[in-house]
Protein backbone atom coordinates (compact mmCIF):
# COMPACT_ATOMS: atom_id res chain seq x y z
CA UNK A 1 0.00 0.00 0.00
CA UNK A 2 3.02 2.36 0.69
CA UNK A 3 4.27 1.74 -2.22
CA UNK A 4 1.49 2.37 -4.70
CA UNK A 5 0.90 6.00 -2.39
CA UNK A 6 4.41 7.09 -3.21
CA UNK A 7 4.02 5.79 -7.28
CA UNK A 8 0.25 7.73 -7.14
CA UNK A 9 2.09 10.88 -5.34
CA UNK A 10 5.32 10.35 -8.44
CA UNK A 11 2.55 10.19 -11.07
CA UNK A 12 0.34 13.56 -10.15
CA UNK A 13 3.10 15.37 -9.70
CA UNK A 14 4.56 14.79 -12.91
CA UNK A 15 1.58 15.36 -14.43
CA UNK A 16 0.57 18.19 -12.37
CA UNK A 17 4.23 19.60 -13.55
CA UNK A 18 4.02 18.91 -16.81
CA UNK A 19 0.41 18.98 -18.07
CA UNK A 20 -0.01 23.45 -18.15
CA UNK A 21 3.17 23.30 -20.41
CA UNK A 22 0.75 22.72 -23.02
CA UNK A 23 -1.71 24.63 -22.10
CA UNK A 24 -3.21 27.79 -23.22
CA UNK A 25 -3.59 30.51 -20.52
CA UNK A 26 -7.16 29.90 -19.20
CA UNK A 27 -6.28 26.22 -19.40
CA UNK A 28 -3.29 27.11 -16.54
CA UNK A 29 -5.90 29.59 -14.47
CA UNK A 30 -8.06 26.48 -14.35
CA UNK A 31 -5.04 24.19 -13.23
CA UNK A 32 -3.84 26.81 -10.37
CA UNK A 33 -7.31 27.17 -9.23
CA UNK A 34 -7.83 23.16 -9.31
CA UNK A 35 -4.25 23.29 -6.96
CA UNK A 36 -5.70 25.92 -4.99
CA UNK A 37 -8.94 23.92 -4.15
CA UNK A 38 -7.26 21.12 -3.32
CA UNK A 39 -4.86 22.75 -0.60
CA UNK A 40 -8.39 23.98 0.79
CA UNK A 41 -9.60 20.49 0.56
CA UNK A 42 -6.63 18.87 2.13
CA UNK A 43 -7.60 20.84 4.85
CA UNK A 44 -11.11 20.13 5.31
CA UNK A 45 -10.56 16.36 4.58
CA UNK A 46 -8.30 16.65 7.85
CA UNK A 47 -11.40 18.08 9.98
CA UNK A 48 -13.86 15.94 8.15
CA UNK A 49 -12.50 12.81 6.56
CA UNK A 50 -9.82 11.87 9.54
CA UNK A 51 -11.00 13.79 12.79
CA UNK A 52 -14.71 13.01 12.08
CA UNK A 53 -15.93 16.58 12.74
CA UNK A 54 -18.96 17.87 10.33
CA UNK A 55 -17.78 21.58 9.30
CA UNK A 56 -19.61 23.58 6.61
CA UNK A 57 -18.03 27.22 7.61
CA UNK A 58 -14.87 26.08 5.67
CA UNK A 59 -15.32 28.75 2.71
CA UNK A 60 -15.24 31.45 5.32
CA UNK A 61 -11.72 30.24 6.72
CA UNK A 62 -10.98 30.86 2.69
CA UNK A 63 -12.29 34.14 2.58
CA UNK A 64 -10.45 35.56 5.75
CA UNK A 65 -7.06 34.35 4.38
CA UNK A 66 -7.81 35.96 1.32
CA UNK A 67 -8.81 39.26 2.80
CA UNK A 68 -6.19 39.36 5.41
CA UNK A 69 -3.67 39.15 1.78
CA UNK A 70 -5.58 41.76 0.16
CA UNK A 71 -5.59 44.23 3.03
CA UNK A 72 -2.13 43.56 4.16
CA UNK A 73 -0.69 44.22 0.41
CA UNK A 74 -2.64 47.31 0.12
CA UNK A 75 -1.00 47.97 3.01
CA UNK A 76 2.41 47.88 1.61
CA UNK A 77 2.99 44.43 3.43
CA UNK A 78 4.41 42.00 1.14
CA UNK A 79 2.27 38.84 0.39
CA UNK A 80 5.38 36.50 1.94
CA UNK A 81 4.36 38.27 5.27
CA UNK A 82 0.59 38.61 4.25
CA UNK A 83 0.14 34.75 3.78
CA UNK A 84 1.93 33.27 6.79
CA UNK A 85 -0.21 36.43 9.11
CA UNK A 86 -3.55 35.04 6.93
CA UNK A 87 -2.99 31.24 7.77
CA UNK A 88 -2.31 32.06 11.36
CA UNK A 89 -5.23 34.51 11.76
CA UNK A 90 -7.45 31.29 10.41
CA UNK A 91 -5.43 28.58 12.77
CA UNK A 92 -6.81 30.79 15.71
CA UNK A 93 -10.21 31.56 14.66
CA UNK A 94 -10.48 27.80 13.93
CA UNK A 95 -8.77 26.73 17.64
CA UNK A 96 -12.31 28.97 18.58
CA UNK A 97 -14.51 27.50 16.37
CA UNK A 98 -13.47 23.97 17.42
CA UNK A 99 -14.77 24.77 20.59
CA UNK A 100 -18.52 24.03 19.82
CA UNK A 101 -17.67 20.38 18.88
CA UNK A 102 -16.61 20.05 22.45
CA UNK A 103 -20.28 20.22 22.76
CA UNK A 104 -22.14 19.19 20.07
CA UNK A 105 -21.80 17.31 17.62
CA UNK A 106 -22.97 15.89 13.71
CA UNK A 107 -25.45 18.21 12.42
CA UNK A 108 -26.25 20.12 15.15
CA UNK A 109 -22.33 21.01 14.66
CA UNK A 110 -22.76 21.74 10.78
CA UNK A 111 -25.36 24.12 11.39
CA UNK A 112 -23.00 25.76 14.03
CA UNK A 113 -20.26 26.33 11.74
CA UNK A 114 -22.79 27.50 8.86
CA UNK A 115 -24.23 30.07 10.87
CA UNK A 116 -20.24 30.88 11.33
CA UNK A 117 -19.64 30.85 7.40
CA UNK A 118 -22.80 32.92 7.62
CA UNK A 119 -21.49 36.22 9.95
CA UNK A 120 -17.96 35.80 8.46
CA UNK A 121 -19.85 36.30 4.64
CA UNK A 122 -22.21 39.20 6.52
CA UNK A 123 -18.95 40.69 7.65
CA UNK A 124 -17.09 41.27 4.53
CA UNK A 125 -20.39 42.30 2.54
CA UNK A 126 -21.35 45.02 5.04
CA UNK A 127 -17.95 46.24 6.76
CA UNK A 128 -16.96 48.21 3.68
CA UNK A 129 -14.64 50.63 5.45
CA UNK A 130 -12.31 47.23 5.55
CA UNK A 131 -13.54 45.09 3.32
CA UNK A 132 -14.59 47.34 0.09
CA UNK A 133 -18.29 45.51 0.68
CA UNK A 134 -19.75 44.39 -1.82
CA UNK A 135 -17.57 46.13 -4.29
CA UNK A 136 -14.43 44.18 -2.97
CA UNK A 137 -10.78 44.61 -3.40
CA UNK A 138 -8.97 45.20 -6.71
CA UNK A 139 -5.84 45.66 -7.92
CA UNK A 140 -4.06 42.54 -5.95
CA UNK A 141 -1.04 42.54 -7.29
CA UNK A 142 1.32 39.18 -7.55
CA UNK A 143 4.24 38.56 -5.54
CA UNK A 144 7.46 38.15 -6.39
CA UNK A 145 9.79 35.46 -5.78
CA UNK A 146 13.81 35.87 -5.30
CA UNK A 147 13.48 38.42 -7.70
CA UNK A 148 11.48 36.55 -9.96
CA UNK A 149 8.23 38.30 -11.57
CA UNK A 150 5.07 35.80 -10.84
CA UNK A 151 3.25 38.33 -13.33
CA UNK A 152 2.40 35.20 -15.64
CA UNK A 153 -0.06 32.39 -15.41
CA UNK A 154 2.77 29.78 -15.39
CA UNK A 155 5.37 30.87 -13.04
CA UNK A 156 1.97 31.44 -10.60
CA UNK A 157 1.23 28.05 -11.83
CA UNK A 158 4.67 26.85 -10.53
CA UNK A 159 4.48 28.51 -7.63
CA UNK A 160 1.13 27.45 -6.08
CA UNK A 161 2.36 23.92 -7.45
CA UNK A 162 5.66 23.85 -4.92
CA UNK A 163 3.58 25.34 -1.92
CA UNK A 164 0.79 22.56 -2.42
CA UNK A 165 3.49 19.98 -2.64
CA UNK A 166 5.46 21.42 1.00
CA UNK A 167 1.89 21.53 2.76
CA UNK A 168 0.99 17.90 1.30
CA UNK A 169 4.09 16.45 2.33
CA UNK A 170 3.65 18.07 5.31
CA UNK A 171 0.12 16.62 6.07
CA UNK A 172 1.18 13.05 5.36
CA UNK A 173 3.68 13.71 7.68
CA UNK A 174 1.28 14.58 10.12
CA UNK A 175 -1.06 11.67 9.32
CA UNK A 176 1.89 9.08 9.84
CA UNK A 177 2.67 10.69 13.02
CA UNK A 178 0.87 9.79 16.53
CA UNK A 179 -1.28 12.60 15.78
CA UNK A 180 -2.38 11.05 12.59
CA UNK A 181 -3.23 8.01 14.76
CA UNK A 182 -5.37 10.27 17.48
CA UNK A 183 -7.31 12.06 14.52
CA UNK A 184 -8.40 8.91 13.60
CA UNK A 185 -9.18 7.53 16.51
CA UNK A 186 -11.36 9.93 17.09
CA UNK A 187 -12.98 9.70 13.95
CA UNK A 188 -13.81 5.86 14.69
CA UNK A 189 -14.84 5.89 18.02
CA UNK A 190 -14.80 8.82 20.37
CA UNK A 191 -15.53 7.70 23.88
CA UNK A 192 -13.16 4.79 23.00
CA UNK A 193 -10.13 6.84 22.06
CA UNK A 194 -10.46 9.50 25.27
CA UNK A 195 -10.53 5.48 27.15
CA UNK A 196 -7.14 4.84 25.68
CA UNK A 197 -5.72 8.12 26.79
CA UNK A 198 -6.33 10.25 23.91
CA UNK A 199 -7.21 13.29 24.70
CA UNK A 200 -10.22 14.42 23.00
CA UNK A 201 -10.61 17.84 23.66
CA UNK A 202 -7.06 19.17 21.96
CA UNK A 203 -7.48 16.80 19.17
CA UNK A 204 -10.69 18.36 17.71
CA UNK A 205 -9.70 21.63 18.34
CA UNK A 206 -6.40 21.04 16.57
CA UNK A 207 -8.63 19.26 13.70
CA UNK A 208 -10.94 22.40 13.64
CA UNK A 209 -7.31 24.73 13.67
CA UNK A 210 -4.95 23.03 11.66
CA UNK A 211 -7.77 22.89 8.61
CA UNK A 212 -8.27 26.23 8.79
CA UNK A 213 -5.26 27.34 8.84
CA UNK A 214 -4.92 25.34 5.11
CA UNK A 215 -7.64 27.18 3.97
CA UNK A 216 -6.28 30.59 5.24
CA UNK A 217 -3.18 29.48 2.94
CA UNK A 218 -5.42 28.67 -0.12
CA UNK A 219 -7.51 31.52 0.06
CA UNK A 220 -4.38 34.24 0.45
CA UNK A 221 -3.23 32.31 -2.96
CA UNK A 222 -6.58 33.24 -4.53
CA UNK A 223 -6.90 36.54 -4.15
CA UNK A 224 -3.13 36.95 -5.69
CA UNK A 225 -4.21 34.56 -8.79
CA UNK A 226 -7.38 36.41 -9.63
CA UNK A 227 -6.49 40.04 -8.57
CA UNK A 228 -9.83 40.89 -7.18
CA UNK A 229 -11.91 39.68 -3.86
CA UNK A 230 -15.60 40.36 -3.07
CA UNK A 231 -17.75 38.79 -0.76
CA UNK A 232 -19.23 36.16 -3.27
CA UNK A 233 -16.78 33.29 -3.35
CA UNK A 234 -16.68 32.39 0.52
CA UNK A 235 -20.66 32.04 0.85
CA UNK A 236 -22.26 29.47 2.45
CA UNK A 237 -23.20 27.38 -0.76
CA UNK A 238 -19.14 27.44 -1.33
CA UNK A 239 -18.58 25.84 1.62
CA UNK A 240 -20.87 23.10 1.21
CA UNK A 241 -19.19 22.64 -2.12
CA UNK A 242 -15.98 22.34 -0.34
CA UNK A 243 -17.61 19.81 1.78
CA UNK A 244 -19.15 17.59 -1.31
CA UNK A 245 -15.38 17.75 -2.70
CA UNK A 246 -14.06 15.81 0.56
CA UNK A 247 -17.42 13.71 -0.04
CA UNK A 248 -17.07 12.61 -3.62
CA UNK A 249 -12.87 12.44 -3.51
CA UNK A 250 -13.25 9.68 -0.29
CA UNK A 251 -13.11 11.20 2.98
CA UNK A 252 -10.12 10.03 5.11
CA UNK A 253 -8.11 9.28 1.73
CA UNK A 254 -5.16 10.90 1.05
CA UNK A 255 -5.64 11.33 -2.90
CA UNK A 256 -9.20 12.58 -1.81
CA UNK A 257 -8.43 16.19 -2.22
CA UNK A 258 -6.82 15.64 -5.94
CA UNK A 259 -9.91 13.73 -6.71
CA UNK A 260 -12.43 15.97 -5.48
CA UNK A 261 -10.91 19.13 -6.34
CA UNK A 262 -11.05 18.33 -9.81
CA UNK A 263 -15.06 17.31 -10.00
CA UNK A 264 -15.40 20.81 -7.84
CA UNK A 265 -13.17 22.77 -10.47
CA UNK A 266 -12.53 20.80 -13.18
CA UNK A 267 -15.49 18.79 -14.51
CA UNK A 268 -17.67 21.36 -14.86
CA UNK A 269 -15.47 23.21 -17.50
CA UNK A 270 -15.80 20.02 -19.26
CA UNK A 271 -19.49 20.06 -18.95
CA UNK A 272 -19.86 23.68 -20.65
CA UNK A 273 -20.91 21.87 -23.53
CA UNK A 274 -24.53 21.01 -22.09
CA UNK A 275 -24.77 24.87 -22.09
CA UNK A 276 -27.93 26.21 -19.65
CA UNK A 277 -28.61 22.31 -18.55
CA UNK A 278 -24.59 21.95 -17.42
CA UNK A 279 -25.51 22.40 -13.97
CA UNK A 280 -28.76 19.92 -13.98
CA UNK A 281 -26.38 17.26 -15.23
CA UNK A 282 -23.56 17.78 -12.86
CA UNK A 283 -26.45 17.89 -10.36
CA UNK A 284 -27.00 14.62 -11.25
CA UNK A 285 -23.57 13.00 -11.62
CA UNK A 286 -23.10 13.75 -8.08
CA UNK A 287 -26.21 12.35 -7.03
CA UNK A 288 -25.67 8.94 -9.15
CA UNK A 289 -21.61 9.09 -7.11
CA UNK A 290 -23.36 9.78 -3.68
CA UNK A 291 -25.87 6.86 -4.66
CA UNK A 292 -23.24 3.99 -5.76
CA UNK A 293 -19.98 5.59 -4.19
CA UNK A 294 -20.85 6.84 -1.07
CA UNK A 295 -17.28 6.70 0.32
CA UNK A 296 -16.01 8.12 -2.78
CA UNK A 297 -14.35 7.77 -5.60
CA UNK A 298 -11.15 6.51 -3.87
CA UNK A 299 -12.94 3.65 -2.28
CA UNK A 300 -13.50 1.95 -5.73
CA UNK A 301 -10.05 0.19 -4.71
CA UNK A 302 -11.24 -0.99 -1.57
CA UNK A 303 -14.24 -2.37 -3.08
CA UNK A 304 -12.60 -4.52 -5.36
CA UNK A 305 -10.70 -5.76 -2.98
CA UNK A 306 -13.44 -6.36 -0.49
CA UNK A 307 -15.18 -8.21 -2.82
CA UNK A 308 -12.49 -10.43 -3.86
CA UNK A 309 -11.36 -10.99 -0.06
CA UNK A 310 -15.32 -11.97 0.47
CA UNK A 311 -15.33 -14.40 -2.58
CA UNK A 312 -11.89 -16.42 -1.11
CA UNK A 313 -13.44 -16.37 1.89
CA UNK A 314 -17.07 -17.84 0.57
CA UNK A 315 -14.91 -20.35 -1.10
CA UNK A 316 -13.00 -21.70 1.53
CA UNK A 317 -15.61 -22.16 3.83
CA UNK A 318 -17.48 -24.11 0.76
CA UNK A 319 -14.40 -26.34 0.61
CA UNK A 320 -14.44 -26.57 4.56
CA UNK A 321 -17.78 -27.16 4.59
CA UNK A 322 -17.13 -30.05 1.72
CA UNK A 323 -13.97 -31.69 3.42
CA UNK A 324 -16.09 -32.14 6.41
CA UNK A 325 -19.39 -33.59 4.25
CA UNK A 326 -16.84 -36.26 2.79
CA UNK A 327 -15.25 -37.05 6.53
CA UNK A 328 -18.56 -37.69 8.02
Amino acid sequence: MKRLHVSLLVITAIFMAVTPTFLKNYGIHLFTTWLIYMIAIMGLNLTVGYAGQKSLGHAAFFGIGAYTVAILMKAGISFWIGLPIGALLCFVIGLGLGFPALRVQTIYLAFATLGFNTAVWLTMRNEEWLTGGTYGINNIMRPEFLGMSLDRNLPYYYMVLVITGVLALLLGGLLRSPWGKAFKALRDNPIRAESLGVDTRSYTLLAFAIGSGFAGIAGGLFAAQVGFIDPAPFAVHYSIMMYLMVVVGGPGYFFGPVIGAAVGVILPEWLRFAQAWYLTVFGLAIVALMIWLPDGLLSIPDRIRARRQSKVASAARAASAKRIGGAS
